[in-house]
């Protein structure tokens, strides 16, 4: 069984995870602003506009009238004030409880990116890092050496991109913020893009985004006109882990907002890709680390009573096709003991039993 943590330390995780949002509502939109409703294909979104100095106003894109918390700061926006002093305080309760943060080098590149607006674009934290605020999510105690990494990996799907009509500062800006040392590195297949930024240590920052419906896109940057003249990488998979991500807190600072997948769709990925990784040593290394990570987050979903929710993740994956089912079995074959146990629970015996022997 996991270790659960404290009921009152669940409780401060998502109260900082509101506050943390209402912080960042009120950096993004000043108050002299207003917003308005504009309708894309049929769907409602929200824009806050800017007056500026040319009387002309600056449109910014806020978020889609169906994302309830985002709808919920419009109508309270000048209510919003900024607590740092409180929220740094309640970081550093949760962080001395046990709650895993992200290393400071890795905090501060997700916070400048955050602070430079890609999580209000939808943009979506995922990799180890976004992986180390489950534990609050959860409320089970996940081990850190699960969660230790040498890069930051932030998604967009393309169409979000190419329809907010807003974008970042320029993204290697943002970065040398951070890092004066961080470099572009241009792409293999297209050298006049960039999807990848590394420093003078190796750190590496990349940005993808999943395929958009055919493998002719695989191996080839996208131009991301919300990424600030970054480009991404397609990966396959990726549009399941990104879809309806959530919305969470990375314990840094005076926390950071951002928008992480859902558990479920990140066990279930990381299943999937952990059988295509390179075979060298580093590719075995992140492929283990895959299996640690989809095995811990199977027990933790099915401790905490999230069962339909994995269960629907998995049914999606399985029947998209031949290539997801056979990355599912493979991944199995070498999932740790306690997450083939905790499957069972879900799929049940039967399932479990003719999926081992594929």
């Amino acid at each position: 069984m996991m270790k659960e943590i404290d009921i009152s330390y669940r409780t401060m995780f998502a109260e900082l995870t509101q506050r943390t949002l209402d912080a960042q509502f009120a950096a993004d939109f000043p108050l002299e602003g207003w917003f308005v409703t504009v309708t894309v294909k049929g769907r409602d979104y929200w824009y806050f506009d800017l007056p500026t100095t040319e009387g002309k106003d600056k449109r910014r894109y806020v978020g889609p009238h169906s994302d309830e918390a985002i709808t919920a700061r419009v109508k309270a926006h000048k209510e919003i004030r900024d607590d740092m002093r409180e929220r740094r305080r309640m970081v550093s309760t949760l962080r001395r409880a046990g709650l895993p943060g992200p290393d400071t080098f890795a905090g501060d590149v997700t916070k400048a990116l955050a602070d430079a607006g890609l999580f209000r674009l939808r943009a979506v934290l995922i990799g180890s890092v976004a992986f180390s605020t489950y534990a609050g999510m959860l409320g089970v105690r996940l081990p850190s050496s699960a969660m230790q990494t040498g890069d930051a990996d932030f998604a967009q799907d393309f169409a979000i991109s190419a329809g907010v009509e807003d974008s970042l500062p320029p993204v290697l800006e943002v970065l040398q913020s951070v890092d004066p040392e961080f470099r572009p590195v241009p792409h293999h297949a297209d050298k006049a893009k960039v999807a990848a930024f590394q420093n003078a240590k190796g750190y590496r920052v990349e940005f993808l985004t999943g395929n958009r419906g055919s493998d002719e896109y695989t191996g080839k940057p996208s131009p991301m006109p919300a990424l600030g003249g970054a480009s991404a990488e397609n990966l396959r998979f990726l549009d399941f882990l990104i879809y309806e991500p959530v919305r969470t807190v990375l314990l840094f600072r005076e926390g950071v907002n951002v928008l992480v997948p859902a558990p479920e769709r990140y066990a279930v990925h990381k299943l999937i890709v952990s059988s295509r990784r390179r075979t060298d040593t580093l590719g075995r290394i992140k492929s283990d680390k895959d299996l640690t990570q989809a095995s811990l987050l199977f027990q933790a979903l099915v401790e905490t009573r999230h069962d339909s929710e994995l269960a629907d993740a998995w049914e999606e994956a399985w029947n998209r096709g031949d290539a997801w089912k056979e990355g599912i079995v493979s991944g199995l074959s070498r999932l740790p003991k306690n997450g083939v146990k905790a499957l069972e629970k879900v799929l049940g015996p039967e399932v479990m039993e003719d999926l081992v022997k594929r």
